[in-house]
């Protein structure tokens, strides 16, 4: 059955009048209270365990850098897809790349699913005081979390929608939790020679204005 995207943007992006605070972010007065996403955890798709040790940073990122993987644009939206590309995604980093984990702190689906990346990434993102270092961007990794979106945006390729609201959804809520403004979500491209992530790169100011919104 084909998920109605429209209602849960809005459940996404309601606020939850009574049951938190708001996090002010700079040059806003006020914010509304981003819900917390379905993120599918490590141990919910299965993944590897890691090769080596994960670090946890003590302290907030100051940014959020936007990916994509490269992967086939494939016309599979299941969760069972989801899953299978971050099992593709965990064993090109590890084996291909000799990492000790994924590279990303999270992936998006084309089918609009979340999958934590690298492992405790969404426990620390939950937590709101610390973030996972991962290897996703030289020379940025202590200071941005990772989110990478399944699927190739070169030659005028577009992400769906669902894969586009449930992004607008998850930087919400990094934001939130972590007090990052908007304006501070870049492309892989803004700190190095690649192409990464394609389109989507153009599409940034949309998404620093949509994730805005969504903050108030």
């Amino acid at each position: 059955m084909v998920r109605d995207f429209s209602i849960r943007r809005r459940l996404l992006f309601a606020a939850a009048a009574g049951t938190a605070a708001a996090v002010a972010l700079p040059g806003a007065a006020s914010a509304a209270q981003a819900v917390e996403p379905d993120i599918d955890g490590t141990a919910q798709w299965n993944a590897r365990p890691p090769g080596g040790n994960i670090s946890v940073l003590p302290y907030r990122p100051s940014m959020i850098v936007v990916h994509h993987t490269v992967s086939d644009n494939t016309s599979d939206f299941s969760r069972a897809q989801a899953h299978s590309h971050a099992h593709w995604v965990q064993d090109l980093h590890m084996d291909g790349n000799g990492w000790v984990d994924t590279g990303y702190n999270f992936l998006v689906s084309r089918g609009g699913w979340i999958t934590e990346g690298r492992h405790r990434s969404l426990e620390a993102l939950n937590g709101g005081t610390g973030f996972v270092f991962g290897a996703h961007t030289s020379g940025q990794n202590d200071r941005g979390i990772g989110i990478a979106n399944e699927g190739a945006y070169h030659d005028g390729a577009t992400p769906p929608a669902a894969q586009w609201d449930v992004l607008v959804g998850l930087c919400a809520y990094v934001c939130q939790q972590y007090a990052v403004p908007p304006t501070e979500i870049y492309g892989h491209k803004d700190f190095g020679n690649t192409l990464c992530p394609g389109v989507l790169h153009d599409m940034l100011p949309q998404l620093r204005e949509e994730v805005a919104g969504a903050l108030g």
